[in-house]
């Protein structure tokens, strides 16, 4: 296949730059462990920002034993999680009750997404290739522009910390599950560089229970067999650092799946996610800091019926930012940026238009004042297809009695239509303004030596809500909504205990139409999740509790999915410092649910890993 031969040219790339990265340079390695950067644009320690953020790391990911995005990401607080049957299967996030596409997804500071049908592909994106993720809740368009009203997540690919380290996995478990990768990093002089392989293969299970009633329902067909998913990933990445003032970064990532799923008009899809960019930064004295990235995203997708070619879809998404920050004095930086996107489209479905720019510039001020603290900012984006757009931001904090905070936000945010509302054939509508947003934000958190806890409130109202009208049978903007909760979070460390837990409240609206009053879909009222860990010498055990309260999978309120709870166990064992071998049962108790009607979840399942990982 041309996909796989790409590939096998890049892992031999891959393979050759251990050699010419040894020869290049290496500075010290930099700790962000408690540094976020999404949230701001600018590197905030977690004590100072005044918006939530929930930061995931190497070592969580490892502890968790998660298999995908969606198993680590499950239960935490304000995610929804939608899957259609499976491993590979099409996941959908909702952040604090906003629309899926409500939520702008970075891969190394770079925007990916499809622009056809405004949705990021998580399920293609290997955790084994993953450092860390950060998750921002509340809009932050005054910053990113369109799509984060929700918020922000963001994922960064391996970094390397010192020295050279190789790094092997193999495992297998339920299903047919078969799991392999291999990869090594490491800096010296002023260099560093970086290559990881993933793959994943499982038989799945069957991810659909058939054709439901009335006929929009279900999956459109009866295919009562398994729905496997093979994937491979590569990520490669270097950097150097030229002089104290200058230094220059790039990564690649690229993903290939093969999908088999349940349909009457597809069944089967090969895909590709890929992400490539690079990064020049400057720093002339202590108190400038400019940075231009650029990169792109490729998603593509081709679809067959058994072996029958059944249309393709694939979208370039080109951007670069140029961004000054400036340390005015002490505690008050000033952030000035340009953002430019490019969107393309190529398919054999016929569109109008096949691809859009969009301009944005944006300012930013952060300020500290003894126990106070304060952010504002404000964007224009000017688009090719649906003109100038403003968005702005504000938030205060204040720090009391030591170790409270209490902080008070307001943000407005926008989504711009995409491909599909706008150019589909028969279906989009030229028309189309962008979704509007206002949200307001209260929280109260505690950070202490050995327990943290935090509480936040928001109310948002979004207006031109873009929904099919079947007065002019076209997608239009005649819907608003509300989406208001609370989000719970508790870390502490007890008798050598590590809990992390999360809780949220959520309470939707459809504030017009026929269908005033009812709740949105897939979005449950109710989650929680607890982590909780020990470690007794060279022996690790753990267990993970998620719950869901009921939520509705349809407008109209009538077809109610019921709410459910999974418990998983693990433990690991440590053989040296850096071989290890991991054990866990997911679903303990075999719970049957459904994330969207008539779509399986898998019951019980085991797996086991052997991993080779020194440690840093």
């Amino acid at each position: 296949m041309r996909r796989y031969q790409l590939l096998s040219l890049a892992i031999a790339g891959a393979l050759a730059l251990p050699a010419a990265a040894v020869a290049a340079p290496a500075g010290a390695p930099t700790d962000l462990d408690q540094v976020v950067v999404t949230a701001n644009r600018t590197a905030v320690s977690v004590n100072d920002l005044l918006t939530p953020v929930d930061v995931l790391d190497r070592a969580d990911i490892e502890r968790s034993q998660a298999r995908d995005l969606n198993d680590l990401l499950r239960g935490r607080a304000g995610i929804t999680i939608a899957n259609q049957g499976g491993a590979g299967k099409l996941t959908t996030l909702f952040l604090r009750g906003s629309e899926s596409d409500h939520v702008l997804v970075l891969v190394d500071g770079l925007r990916i997404g499809s622009p056809t049908s405004g949705l990021a592909s998580l399920q293609d994106l290997p955790l084994e290739l993953i450092d860390r993720i950060e998750i921002v809740r509340g809009p932050r368009s005054s910053l990113y522009g369109a799509d984060a009203i929700g918020g922000v997540i963001q994922v960064f690919t391996r970094r390397e910390r010192q020295g050279f380290a190789p790094r092997v996995h193999a495992g297998g478990g339920s299903n047919g599950t078969v799991e392999f990768g291999t990869g090594f990093g490491g800096r010296g002089g002023r260099g560093w560089f970086g290559a990881d392989y993933s793959f994943r293969k499982t038989q799945g299970i069957n991810a659909c229970r058939g054709a439901g009633f009335p006929v929009f329902a279900g999956c459109f067909t009866d295919e009562p067999d398994r729905d496997g998913y093979e994937s491979h990933a590569l990520s490669l990445r270097g950097g150097v650092e030229i002089n104290e003032q200058w230094s220059v970064e790039g990564q690649a990532l690229r993903a290939e799946g093969q999908n088999d799923y349940d349909g009457s008009f597809v069944n089967y899809s090969e895909t590709v996610q890929q992400v490539i960019g690079g990064k020049i930064d400057w720093r002339p004295s202590e108190r400038v800091h400019v940075q231009l990235t650029g990169g792109r995203n490729v998603d593509s997708s081709d679809n067959f019926l058994g072996a029958v070619p059944m249309g393709y879809f694939s979208t370039n998404r080109d951007s670069a930012t140029l961004q000054a920050d400036f340390n005015l004095f002490d505690g008050h930086v000033l952030s000035a940026g340009f953002d430019w996107l490019r969107d393309e489209v190529r398919s054999d479905t016929t569109y109008d238009e096949r691809s859009r720019d969009n301009k944005a510039g944006f300012v930013q001020y952060q300020g500290r004042f003894g126990n106070q603290s304060f952010e504002a900012s404000v964007r224009r984006d000017d688009n090719e297809q649906f003109g100038g757009h403003t968005t702005g931001g504000a938030a205060w904090g204040l720090n009391f009695a030591d170790h409270w905070r209490v902080t008070v936000g307001y943000g407005t945010a926008f989504k711009a239509p995409t491909f599909n509302e706008l150019y589909y054939p028969f279906f989009g509508n030229h028309n189309l303004k962008p979704e509007e947003s206002k949200t307001w934000e209260l929280g109260l958190a505690y950070r202490g030596e050995n327990f943290n806890a935090r509480i936040d409130g928001f109310d948002t109202r979004v207006d031109e809500l873009i929904t099919f009208d079947s007065a002019i049978n076209l997608p239009n903007n005649i819907e608003r909504a509300r989406m208001r909760g609370a989000e719970i979070g508790i870390d502490t460390t007890f008798a050598e205990w590590t809990l992390a837990a999360s809780a949220s409240w959520l309470d939707t609206e459809n504030r017009v139409g026929f269908y005033r009053g009812n709740d949105l879909p897939r979005r449950a009222k109710h989650s929680a999740r607890i982590d909780l860990d020990r470690a007794f010498g060279k022996f690790r055990v753990g267990a993970t509790a998620v719950g869901y309260g009921s939520r509705y999978d349809d407008v109209a309120n009538s077809n109610r999915l019921g709410g459910y709870g999974t418990f998983d166990l693990r433990a690991e064992y440590a053989f040296t410092d850096a071989l290890s071998l991991q054990a866990r049962v997911a679903n303990v108790f075999d719970r049957e649910y459904e994330t969207v009607s008539y779509y399986n979840q898998p019951g019980r399942e085991w797996f086991v890993t052997l991993r080779y990982a020194p440690k840093p």
